[in-house]
């Protein structure tokens, strides 16, 4: 951890001999949290980014990216997804879960439910010739 001479603290986590490294924090004005993983996370609290390298996963509510590098904007909550090379040097999938928003405009019906719509995305890399 280093902190610089505005306050503000970057740090660099690793997971150790095969382990993972963890990572939480808070959304901001909600009862929420954004959880990730991955060997290394570097977090920069000035600029509200977090990079998450090799066998990456980061959880926010019931939404979930996986790769071997992601990067997380805590001011947007957009999340950059790749898939590296990984160790093996072969092109690995991108796996994401994204729950759809809720639409407080459409009018409730009591007599049509409509259940919730998961979408699970399952993203290849693109073949290296």
């Amino acid at each position: 951890m280093s902190q610089d001479a505005d306050g503000f603290q970057k740090g660099t986590a690793f997971g150790g001999a095969g382990g993972l490294a963890r990572f939480r924090q808070k959304r901001e004005g909600k009862e929420e949290y954004v959880d990730g993983e991955a060997e290394r996370i570097e977090h920069d609290a000035r600029t509200e980014k977090t990079e998450f390298f090799g066998r990456a996963v980061v959880k926010s509510g019931l939404d979930e990216v996986r790769g071997q590098y992601i990067s997380y904007d805590g001011r947007t909550e957009n999340f950059l997804v790749t898939s590296g090379g990984g160790a093996s040097g072969k092109q690995e999938r991108v796996r994401a879960v994204i729950q759809p928003k809720n639409n407080d405009a459409r009018p409730a019906s009591p007599a049509v439910a409509t259940p919730a719509l998961r979408q699970s995305i399952d993203i290849a890399a693109p073949r290296q010739e």
